[in-house]
């Protein structure tokens, strides 16, 4: 820890504390966790979920972990330095957010999480202090309680703060997912318009009274397995009717407040995912698509190869620039990221093939063709610039005895013009015009009869 400065305490968490720090050598800036337990192994510290989940993981909108150091049995780890967390914008903060803001956030909020969720982790304790932002930028961060999906049950009952805890923790169920972020999620989005929380319960009985004053009690339509969790813990839901979030938060859109509806969900199984929260209605503004909803995207709304293929590509050093070791690139950036990648490339060298078959056959063309006399400004193929030289050639053959009718007399009596077999035109406009051979012909010489063409 000596090429590093500390500046600054930024932070205080029930882990350990957060500071502002320098290094000595490159002058970034970076953030550095000091855990307050001792670990006497590296096995303990590399068995640590945050350590195994953050190394797991390389995502634009995740805190990134630099490094991580144990020096007398202290732990610390140092992340990238962000200026703010979401909590800390809003506490001062007298004028709302804009509707744009509050999208532009929670767009790259779910993309984080819908990347997460794909990989097997889940958060369990999203709260606007531990989402952290610099400019328009914000990440995820403090994955100290995340936990595998796949993961064996039961679950800590205790997670996240109380007042973006999902009813179904609340209510001490074993067996919970990523749903209970998409929960969290919905709470802080209403925070976010009106900079105060939804559900500020003081306990947890009444932050469960809380949640049923605004999305009204459950019953067995709405969530018949809650009914059960609290039947088998002794506990009666208070009987509330609720209130419409568009009353609670009018300065939301209809889109928004839909989306905030469908993420405070009693039943966890009819919250939207990360992924399908991402393409709501809310969002069609935004721009930027994840890799992994892509193709539906494009399926639905299809942009121009040419945006598309500089998206790709951008994603491509956006995404794998900083990955750290094989693992990442194969859980990640190979599945996802190289299709429309090497999608572009092959239109690419497609189109340089193209070009080269091009100049190839023009090549081969220009030295297979054999050479041959322009023909005169009279001539039929004057006439017919796409017929071939040896078609002309032997019409100009037998056409060299015949005695056609015209204002020359010196070819002999006139008479009415043969019939062309050469596929030469012969009309009014061209009666005074007279074929002529490509090259000269004897005229001591017998020719074969052979039909042209």
């Amino acid at each position: 820890m000596e090429r590093y400065k500390l500046i600054k305490e930024v932070g205080d968490g029930t882990f350990g504390n957060v500071w502002r720090a320098i290094n000595k050598q490159t002058g970034e800036v970076v953030a550095i966790k000091k855990m307050k337990k001792k670990y006497y192994s590296w096995e303990d510290c590399l068995n640590l979920r945050e350590v195994k989940s953050l190394t797991n993981m390389n995502h634009p909108n995740i805190v990134k972990l630099k490094e991580v150091v144990r020096e007398c049995d202290i732990l610390y780890f140092v992340f990238e330095y962000m200026e703010y967390n979401l909590y800390q914008l809003m506490k001062d903060r007298s004028k709302l957010f804009s509707e744009d803001q509050v999208r532009n956030w929670c767009f790259q909020i779910f993309q984080s999480l819908a990347y997460m969720h794909q990989h097997g982790y889940f958060h369990r304790d999203l709260k606007p202090e531990n989402l952290l932002v610099t400019k328009d930028v914000i990440k995820v961060a403090d994955f100290g309680l995340a936990r595998e999906i796949n993961s064996q049950p039961p679950y800590t009952e205790y997670v996240s703060t109380r007042w973006y805890r999902a009813p179904e923790v609340l209510l001490q169920s074993s067996l919970y997912g990523s749903e209970v972020d998409m929960w969290a999620m919905g709470a802080i989005m209403a925070e976010l318009f009106t900079l105060r929380p939804l559900f500020p319960g003081a306990s947890e009985a009444d932050e469960m009274y809380k949640i049923c004053g605004v999305i009204g009690s459950p019953t067995m339509e709405t969530w018949a397995g809650g009914l059960k969790l609290a039947r088998d813990i002794n506990y009666q839901f208070p009987q509330l009717a609720g209130v419409h979030l568009s009353v609670l938060i009018p300065s939301a859109s209809a889109n928004a407040i839909d989306l905030m509806t469908a993420l405070c969900s009693w039943d966890p199984s009819k919250r939207p995912t990360a992924a399908e929260a991402l393409q709501h209605p809310f969002f069609q503004s935004c721009f930027y698509i994840p890799p992994s909803l892509r193709t539906k995207a494009i399926a639905r709304t299809p942009p121009s190869g040419g945006v598309w293929g500089s998206v790709d590509r951008h994603d491509v050093k956006r995404y794998s620039g900083g990955l750290s070791n094989a693992k990442l690139a194969n859980n990640y950036s190979s599945t996802k990221l190289q299709p429309p990648l090497a999608a572009g490339v092959q239109r690419k060298l497609d189109l340089t093939n193209e070009k080269d078959g091009i100049k190839s056959d023009k090549a081969s063309k220009t030295v297979k063709q054999p050479k041959y006399r322009p023909p005169r400004k009279n001539s039929p193929t004057s006439m017919n610039k796409g017929r071939t030289v040896r078609a002309v050639s032997e019409t100009a053959d037998k056409l060299a005895n015949m005695s056609v009718g015209s204002r020359r007399q010196s070819m002999g009596q006139a008479r009415p013009p043969p019939p062309m077999k050469a596929g030469v035109y012969w009309g009014p406009e061209s009666r005074n015009l007279l074929p002529r051979p490509a090259h000269e012909v004897s005229t001591g010489r017998t020719l074969p009869r052979k039909v042209a063409g």
